[in-house]
């Protein structure tokens, strides 16, 4: 049995992984964010995503990123445990921590043929749009669940206090 541990994968690594799977005719599907609380939302998108092709890779922000998205709370769960419980799944092949503002970097090291955002970016160009473009690959919106945020689970948990109506 494969160890979540060894679905981590370092950039350089995961990019001469991708090659070898190209070659064998598979088609790389990306997604990425914090998945600081994992939640049924998070598995349903993986599920989407891994729909679309026949590898699916999840990028997952570093610590540092996530608190600049976050807040100073964040993230309740360290970077290496949260790849490893995502690296855990079944639907998920492989794993790749990034500290950059956006996945861009990881996009273009790794070039796949689908990259998946959640529906929080419908009718919104994604930061990583260039990155996706200039390695021929498509951009494709997952359906989120409705209700199911990890910061709405944390206002239920009272860790967070409510967030004022916009």
């Amino acid at each position: 049995m494969q160890k979540a541990r060894d679905k981590i994968l370092g950039r350089d690594r995961l990019a001469r992984k991708v090659k070898s799977l190209r070659r064998a005719g598979k088609r790389v599907v990306f997604t990425s964010g914090c998945y600081d609380l994992l939640h049924v939302g998070h598995l349903r998108s993986f599920e989407q995503a891994a729909a679309l092709g026949d590898v699916l890779i999840v990028g997952v922000n570093r610590d540092a990123r996530v608190r600049q998205l976050k807040g100073s709370g964040r993230p309740l769960v360290p970077e290496r445990q949260r790849a490893e419980m995502l690296a855990g799944l079944a639907v998920i092949d492989y794993v790749a921590l990034f500290g950059e503002d956006d996945a861009a970097a990881l996009i273009r090291s790794i070039a796949p043929d689908i990259v998946c955002k959640g529906g929080e970016y419908r009718g919104r160009r994604i930061p990583e749009q260039d990155a996706i473009e200039s390695v021929g690959g498509r951009f494709q919106h997952l359906r989120q669940t409705p209700g199911v945020r990890t910061t709405n689970l944390l206002e239920r948990a009272g860790a967070l206090a409510p967030r004022s109506k916009r």
